[in-house]
């Protein structure tokens, strides 16, 4: 099994979830986080006003933008198709299109009926 950790632009949320869900991927955990890489946040990247000074440094840039991180956990001969399947809805040629890291998960367990393996994320 392997673990796919996507970092994306929150307005390519619903397109991705939509994506995966139609390849038969539909769970995942989705969390909003802050973050940057080595362009240290564009302004004009976000939607909002932004009022919190600590989130702004002295040339106007933002600190940390908001960036959207998914989680899940897929069998190991699917991994390849999912990374595909993200990287196609959010790579747009520009900075901030996101990270996606695929890490080994050795073992799976589902609470409810004590399954584990790849039965418990099936």
């Amino acid at each position: 099994m392997k673990e796919i950790i996507a970092i994306i632009r929150p307005n390519k949320m619903t397109d991705t979830k939509e994506v995966l869900n139609a390849l038969g991927f539909p769970a995942m955990t989705a969390n909003r986080v802050m973050g940057r890489g080595k362009q240290k946040a564009i302004i004009g990247e976000v939607s909002f006003e932004i009022q919190k000074k600590e989130l702004l440094n002295e040339e106007g840039t933002m600190r940390y933008i908001p960036k959207r991180l998914l989680s899940l956990i897929v069998d190991d001969e699917d991994a390849s198709l999912v990374v595909e399947a993200i990287m196609r809805v959010n790579q747009t040629g520009n900075r901030g299109d996101g990270k996606i890291f695929v890490l080994p998960v050795e073992e799976a367990v589902r609470v409810r009926t004590k399954e584990n393996g790849i039965e418990a994320i099936s």
